[in-house]
């Protein structure tokens, strides 16, 4: 239990952001996890238009800093590939 004001804020604060990164990493893993998907059901014409919001989305989490840049582009890398493999 926090003991002072600043405390009290602080907990305040961090259950925030652990809320908002929460919600961007869960949407995140869930537009990869659908992108994944189609590219293991060989949906080339699916995953091609997938790709796209899904590499933004990945950007846009890593630029929040909920995911490392290097995991962003670790993970953006392989998806490409992926689906160019498909074509």
């Amino acid at each position: 239990m926090a003991n002072t004001k600043s405390a009290e804020k602080r907990i305040k604060q961090a259950d925030k952001r652990r809320e908002r990164n929460r919600y961007h990493r869960s949407r995140m893993r869930t537009a990869v996890k659908r992108l994944r998907t189609l590219i293991a059901e060989g949906d080339a014409q699916g995953a091609r238009e997938t790709l796209t919001g899904t590499l933004g989305l990945i950007d846009a989490t890593a630029q929040k800093g909920v995911i490392h840049r290097n995991a962003a582009a670790r993970t953006k890398s392989r998806l490409t590939v992926a689906v160019s493999k498909l074509a």
